[in-house]
This record gives C-alpha cells, sequence and structure tokens, in this order.
C-alpha cells in the first residue's frame, strides 16, 4: 500500500466580483491527486483535492516541498496499524518534517489541499463515504447526512444595484435556502444599510440575512456598523476587522448583542485557540467558521475541535467557510452546525453533487465514496483530466 505519485494543476478560477477588501480577477486554486497503489471496484484508487487561499493556488509549494517529502518517504512510515490504508496523520507528520512553527498563511493551504486528496483517499479505500468514515472514527458512529447550508453572495458588482441583489438573493430563496450571505463595507454605512433593508424586506418568517464585513473594518467603524446591523434581525454579522485582532473582536462583542461570526481566516489550530482565549466570542450565539482546507486540513481541524471541546464549544457552533464538499462531510461526520454554499460562484468546485437539492436550508448527502466528488459531473472531469 503506498502513495504512487501526487500531481497538481494551477487553475484559473476569476470572477469581476469584489468584497470589502479585495477583487477576484486574478484568483487561482490548487487542483491536487493522490495516486495510489489500491484498486476499488475495478478502478484505481484516487484521492482528489483542491483549494486557494482564497486568492492563488499553492502549486509551488507543493511541488518543491511537500508532494517530494511524502514521494521520498518509505511507504511503510504512511500507513495504519493494517497496513491496508493510508493515516492521513502520519502523511500529514511527513509534510510537515522540519516546518517551522508559525508563519501559516501560505503553507497551511498547501498542506491542506493535499490532506483533503489523502481523507479522499483513505476513504475509498475503506469504500466508505467520508462522512461516514469520520462518524466512526470520531463522532458518535452514527454521520447525520442532512446537513444545514446558506447562500453566500451578494457581492460587489460594476452595475449590480439593489435590483441586481434582489434578484441574486431571491434566486437562492427559490432553490430552497433560508439564510442567505452578502457583503458589506465596500460602500458607505447608509449605501450598505438600503442595500440590507433591500433584502430583509423580501424575507418570509424563517428567512434570515446574514452580512460579512471581510476584515475590512477598524474598531471604530466595526462599532459603528455594529450600532446600525443591532436594528436588524441578522443571522450574524462577520468577520468585522482584522481576523488576528482579537481584542477587536473582543471589543465589539461588547457592544454588539447580535450573534457574531469569524475563524475562515485563522488557519491554525493555534490562532483558533488565540481567537477562544482573547476574542470575547460567546458559545451561546456566535458562530465559529474555521475552513479545514485553509488551515492545514483536516488533521489538524480534528485538533481544533478538541481545543474547542476543552473550552467549553459545540462543535455545532461551527460552519466553515468555503463551501466545499470536504467540510460538508465533516460537518455530516462530527456534528458541525452546517456548511456554507457558493450556488453560482467558483464552479466547477463550488456546489454539491449532482441531483443533491436545498430543502429549507437543508441538503442531504448521497453515499457516495469518499469526498463524493465524482458525484458532480463537471467537477469530476477536471479531476479525471488531471490524473489521465
Amino acid at each position: 500500500m503506498k502513495i504512487v505519485d501526487i500531481l497538481e494543476s494551477t487553475r484559473p478560477i476569476k470572477s469581476d466580483i469584489r468584497n470589502a477588501y479585495i477583487d477576484f480577477s486574478k484568483m487561482t486554486l490548487s487542483l491536487v491527486a493522490v495516486v495510489t497503489d489500491q484498486v476499488r471496484n475495478g478502478k484505481p484508487v484516487i484521492g482528489y483535492g483542491f483549494n486557494s487561499n482564497g486568492r492563488y493556488g499553492q502549486g509551488q509549494l507543493i511541488r518543491e516541498r511537500f508532494r517530494p517529502r511524502v514521494l521520498a518517504a518509505d511507504p511503510a512510515t504512511l500507513v495504519d496499524d493494517s497496513g491496508a490504508n493510508l493515516d492521513p496523520h502520519k502523511v500529514w507528520a511527513c509534510m510537515m518534517t522540519n516546518e517551522k512553527p508559525g508563519g501559516h498563511g501560505e503553507r497551511s493551504v498547501a498542506v491542506g489541499t493535499i490532506d483533503m486528496a489523502v481523507w479522499d483517499a483513505v476513504a475509498k479505500i475503506a469504500d466508505l463515504p467520508l462522512h461516514e468514515l469520520l462518524a466512526q472514527r470520531y463522532g458518535t458512529g452514527q454521520a447525520n447526512p442532512r446537513v444545514f447550508v446558506y447562500a453566500a453572495g451578494g457581492y460587489y458588482h460594476p452595475g449590480k444595484g439593489l435590483q441586481g441583489l434582489r434578484d441574486e438573493m431571491q434566486s437562492y430563496l427559490d432553490r430552497g435556502y433560508s439564510v442567505v450571505k452578502m457583503k458589506i463595507g465596500g460602500a458607505a454605512l447608509s449605501e450598505d444599510a438600503e442595500r440590507i433593508e433591500a433584502v430583509l424586506r423580501m424575507l418570509a418568517p424563517g428567512q434570515q440575512l446574514a452580512v460579512d464585513a471581510n476584515g475590512r473594518f477598524d474598531l471604530k467603524t466595526a462599532i459603528d456598523y455594529g450600532k446600525t446591523l443591532s436594528h436588524y434581525p441578522l443571522f450574524w454579522y462577520e468577520e468585522a476587522g482584522d481576523p488576528l485582532d482579537y481584542d477587536l473582536q473582543a471589543r465589539l462583542g461588547e457592544t454588539y448583542a447580535g450573534p457574531m461570526a469569524t475563524g475562515e481566516n485563522l488557519f491554525s489550530m493555534q490562532d483558533a485557540r488565540n481567537l477562544i482565549r482573547y476574542g470575547g466570542m460567546r458559545p451561546d450565539r456566535d458562530w465559529l467558521q474555521f475552513d479545514c482546507a485553509l488551515s492545514y486540513g483536516l488533521v489538524e481541524y480534528l485538533r481544533t475541535l478538541e481545543m474547542l471541546k476543552e473550552h467549553g464549544w459545540s462543535p455545532s457552533r461551527c460552519i466553515p467557510h468555503g463551501g466545499h464538499q470536504m467540510s460538508l462531510a465533516i460537518a455530516a461526520g462530527l456534528g458541525l452546525g452546517g456548511n456554507e454554499s457558493y450556488p453560482d460562484l467558483f464552479q466547477p468546485y463550488g456546489g454539491f453533487p449532482d441531483g443533491v437539492k436545498v430543502d429549507n436550508g437543508y441538503v442531504t448527502l448521497p453515499s457516495l465514496p469518499g469526498i463524493g466528488f465524482e458525484g458532480k459531473a463537471d467537477l469530476y472531469a477536471e479531476m479525471q483530466a488531471l490524473a489521465a
């Protein structure tokens, strides 16, 4: 049992949308295939993964540091005790050999992308959906394939206007979402308030709006926005300030009583722990958005979940950023609170397996081996081309 090769290709997923901080005009991601020597159901087992740091793929790091370490390792050091499957924790440790602590931003994405592909391969070798494998190994023993999802959108776009925003949000509601999210901070507060009110007027009972500032605000602006937002029944107020400014987050929580969310740009268990220690986050109402693929993968995410448990947080307060099927599998297997979804963006990498529909804010994952990428035809075609 061994890894035969790790393949990477950097792919464009650019768009003319923008949030409060940056645009997506040069966005790329890394698509990865972990090729094994195993065969299941008459086909070679290949694990797939993909990710971007939110702007760029990590192909150079993957090709120059992490791929060579795994391929140079004795295969016997990368398998579990049975010798019949890979051990993701051992593969992870191999990738991180001689890496210094700290400095997480780019390296964490490279490792997390390969880690995704490793877990996909591990579940395929076990002939199990990843969410079932996770439930058996680390959860209650029983996965819940029904997962809450919300629709992330509401980006600033040239010529979009209020009607364009309303049309976009209505399209999400029509597709079964009960919570929609829009960007703030890329316009004046008065204009953003007008945008928020335009969406709120559309919502029926049981439907909610979340807003996301993408870390744009200083403390004064965050509080000023909070005073205005406190008049609205929002699902959450997301990432007001720089993700590492724990003091800003804590002081905002002293003045803003509504639910807040942050964590998508914290790329390690240690950074997540500092948020819990110093960020004033409230486990009775706030939400944590740590994204495993951005933060060294599921191996590290399991450490983060253990840390949260030690600090009195339920995994049900975690709704990961990213909109990818890996986090859906983790949510279903380990009891997270849900997952982000990009209904129309970043295709073919976002979204669900073909035929999966949103029903009153929830999706039900199919029983496909691994993460389930093979169930999304346009995405799987890209993956097959990489591994051909």
